[in-house]
């Protein structure tokens, strides 16, 4: 990343490379509520289903099952009601012999039974198979992401918010899982439902079902309205959330600098904006929306009355009996729920597929470029060659213009220059964090782009000036430097980075459990255990960011003293803050405007008094101050 970049962005931490990618707010709420392109988008969500079709078949005939057999409940028990009351009615008519039939009442109790455990037994199918096929899918394209984020260039991660990022990976991909296990069965039930239930009340009156069907049009004309006029406040309410994720993460980050500067009542009055705004929409879009159930209730109502007035006068006049209208005012009822269920699901399957955009947009990013397959021996040595390196983080703003540098192997290079000069710039061409536009970069004699990025990488070591640890045992964060070293050798390297004895002052020595900024050590004690890390990887070229600005002499002493031993016999480039550390360099490279001005040694640059002499002089006198 570009040091402007850097100074520009608030980041959570460096990564394991240098310069990740920078904070801020990023979409950390809901999910977007409205895909760009809905249909590309489902049949591309859809392909990662395919490999289920056979589970998905399953799902299917255990749902129609499920659902009929619940949607043949009411018209059997009309059977019952219908044959009591015939009971009833000739007992209260004084016929002889009149009497309720509670055995064929019995019967039909026992044939309901059985078409309800039915129903539940094949619903727990349905479900079951279903979460298989959506956690699988879930699985598989969560892997996908993960690959790709693996395979996008650095320059990715400087131009998306972390925020971003982690939303589209985290919430996306959850609201994705949560529909496909979902909303896909409520789909099919709901549609099952719709159907089974028209074709058993057009078995009991067309007429009756004629007036439940007109209320269709109407209940969809509220949906349409409602859910067009919450859709911009849905919209508004996933803004000012990220907006409000963005700030409380940056005022978490940053909570020692505020409150040094005693600006607490500047963060809360930030705060209490963005949680207004998120108030006012969330508010209006959950009212607004809200406005579904009872609207469509009232319009469902509006029938259930019709009904029961129709089916009183058909009653009356003999066309049905009284368990038929029982049973039609059961399926009135069971209509009316799977139409909201739909209206629902629409908008819940419309937010997945928005996430599912989000999440294919980091599938469809550009990758870096694919490493060449040429098996190139390297010596070892570390000799590093710029020859006519031209590079710029876009094409129309050139940054380094016609760099040329030789390093010989063991040769320690000192980076020097103000902040925008291009010194970390250097480092990723370097290590292929960014391709260069034109000229090469040999190792060893041989072209960077003609090595396996792993094992380029592998050559480096880093102890850069903002420390990176991870949530772990000490043991654990220095073991990082090398995949399965041993217990000996991380306690060597601890001793060889002065690290050794602090750590044993630890109540759990090595096995001292670090939180997850690492908060429970000093910032010198950070540093020595990122160069045991260092030590312990034992690289060919070393990469040195200074970070004794923010210690104590005595910790600074232990830290030179590693540094030093660390350096011994390894080409190392060191990005220079303080002058006076880098007086022994065997290179002094002066950097400005992405530009090698001055190369020397110390005494060499002072003593043609140009650029590099003005940066000592005036860094000395202010030292001296």
């Amino acid at each position: 990343m570009s040091e402007q970049n850097r100074n520009a962005a608030p980041r959570k931490g460096p990564g394991p490379g240098m310069g990740m990618g920078p904070g801020g707010p990023g979409g950390m709420g809901m999910p977007g509520a409205k895909a760009k392109n809905f249909k590309a988008t489902f049949k591309r969500l859809a392909g990662y289903l395919a490999p289920y079709k056979y589970h998905l078949l399953v799902v299917l005939i255990t749902a129609i099952l499920s659902t009929v057999f619940n949607i043949l409940g009411p018209k059997v028990m009309a059977k019952a009601v219908t044959r009591l009351s015939e009971g009833v009615i000739a007992k209260m008519q004084g016929i002889p012999g009149a009497a309720v039939d509670f055995e064929y009442i019995w019967q039909i109790v026992m044939i309901l039974a059985g078409l309800y455990v039915a129903s539940a037994l094949f619903g727990y199918i349905q479900q079951f198979v279903m979460a298989g096929v959506a956690q699988r899918t879930s699985y598989g394209l969560r892997k996908e992401v993960k690959e790709k984020l693996d395979r996008l260039p650095l320059k990715y991660y400087d131009n998306h918010p972390y925020g971003d990022v982690l939303s589209r990976v985290t919430n996306d991909m959850d609201n994705i899982s949560n529909t496909l296990q979902q909303s896909l069965t409520q789909i099919i039930t709901s549609l099952v439902t719709i159907i089974g239930v028209i074709v058993m009340m057009l078995t009991i009156s067309p007429i009756m079902t004629l007036i439940t069907v007109l209320t269709i049009p109407f209940s969809l004309i509220v949906v349409i309205m409602v859910a067009k006029r919450s859709q911009k406040h849905f919209a508004g309410q996933q803004r000012s959330l990220g907006d409000l994720n963005g700030h409380v993460e940056e005022m978490y980050n940053g909570h020692r600098v505020i409150k040094a500067y005693g600006r607490e009542d500047d963060s809360q009055k930030k705060f209490e904006k963005h949680n207004k705004e998120l108030y006012e929409a969330g508010w209006k879009a959950q009212y607004i929306s809200g406005l579904i159930m009872p609207l469509m209730s009232f319009i469902g109502n509006i029938g259930y009355v019709l009904i029961c007035v129709v089916g009183g006068i058909f009653a009356t006049n003999g066309r049905i009996s009284i368990g038929d209208i029982l049973a039609f005012i059961q399926y009135a009822r069971q209509f009316s729920q799977p139409i909201t269920q739909t209206a629902n699901i629409a908008n819940v399957i419309q937010s997945a597929i928005a996430s599912a955009e989000r999440v294919f947009e980091i599938l469809d990013e550009e990758e870096q470029s694919p490493d060449r397959k040429i098996e190139r021996h390297l010596s070892g040595n570390g000799a590093v060659e710029f020859a006519h390196v031209r590079f710029g983080y876009s094409e129309e703003k050139p940054l380094i213009q016609d760099m040329s540098i030789d390093v010989a192997p063991g040769q320690t290079v000192a980076i020097v220059g103000p902040t925008g000069a291009g010194k970390t710039t250097l480092i990723n061409l370097l290590m292929r964090f960014y391709e260069i536009n034109d000229g090469t970069i040999r190792i060893d004699g041989v072209d960077t782009r003609e090595i396996d990025r792993d094992r380029l990488r592998s050559l480096f070591g880093m102890v850069l000036q903002d420390t990176w640890l991870f949530g772990g045992t000490i043991r654990e964060n220095i073991a990082y430097g090398r995949e399965g070293a041993t217990e000996e050798e991380i306690v060597r390297a601890a001793e060889a980075a002065r690290a050794d004895h602090f750590i044993r002052t630890l109540p759990e020595g090595y096995d001292t459990v670090l939180n997850e900024d690492a908060s429970n050590i000093s910032q010198g004690q950070k540093q020595l255990l990122t160069i045991a890390r260092a030590v312990l990887a034992d690289p060919r070229i070393l990469i040195l960011d200074e970070a004794t600005s923010s210690v104590d002499t005595r910790t600074e002493i232990f830290i030179q003293q590693a540094m030093g031993e660390l350096m011994q016999d390894r080409t190392s480039f060191v990005i220079a803050h303080r002058l006076s550390t880098i007086k022994g360099a065997d290179l002094i490279l002066v950097m400005n405007h992405g530009e090698v001005i001055e190369q020397g040694t110390h005494e060499e640059l002072l003593a043609s008094d140009g650029f590099y002499a003005d940066l000592y002089n005036s860094q000395f006198s202010e030292e001296a101050v």
